[in-house]
């Protein structure tokens, strides 16, 4: 984890901020677009939620995958419904652009930035803020990997 060994409680400040980290209320906080939910995705908010005792999801709306070029299976809405009722998940917000991150960090007072491996060292410059740490994915899961055999599937259905 960067920024600290274990996960303690610390408070530091960080940019003219004064931002707990890890302590006795550690907030954790991630973002996905969480589109086909699968056990990749339980096992790392699983993960993420015993690092603290509170984990905020931020996930991404339709508007802001479509910005991306990237459309979901599953429209918001229920990928909202689908987090909340994970017994990992405290809060779900709406991720709708790149720069909302440093605001809801500050705003949740959140000690603990988390994702999964394959966005590494894409989110360091949040380190003046609260601790940073991207976890390894799950083996052999992925929605890209789901969608893919989804279209195999219907493809070998029509012919």
């Amino acid at each position: 984890m960067a920024g600290c060994e274990t996960p303690v409680c610390h408070i530091s400040e960080r940019g003219g901020l004064i931002v707990q980290t890890l302590g006795d209320n550690p907030t954790i906080i991630t973002y996905g677009t969480f589109d086909l939910f699968h056990v990749g995705h339980a096992r790392l908010l699983r993960r993420l939620s015993a690092l603290g005792k509170r984990l905020i999801v931020g996930c991404s709306t339709d508007e802001f995958n479509a910005g991306k070029g990237k459309r979901t299976a599953i429209p918001y809405h229920h990928r909202v419904e689908i987090l909340q009722s994970c017994r990992y998940v405290s809060k779900v917000i709406p991720e709708n652009s790149w720069d909302q991150k440093r605001r809801d960090i500050v705003k949740y007072k959140v000690g603990l930035f988390a994702m999964g491996s394959d966005w590494a060292g894409k989110f360091d410059e949040l380190n003046d803020l609260c601790d940073v740490i991207y976890l390894p994915r799950t083996q052999d899961v992925s929605t890209t990997e789901l969608k893919e055999l989804i279209q195999r599937m219907r493809v070998d259905k029509v012919a």
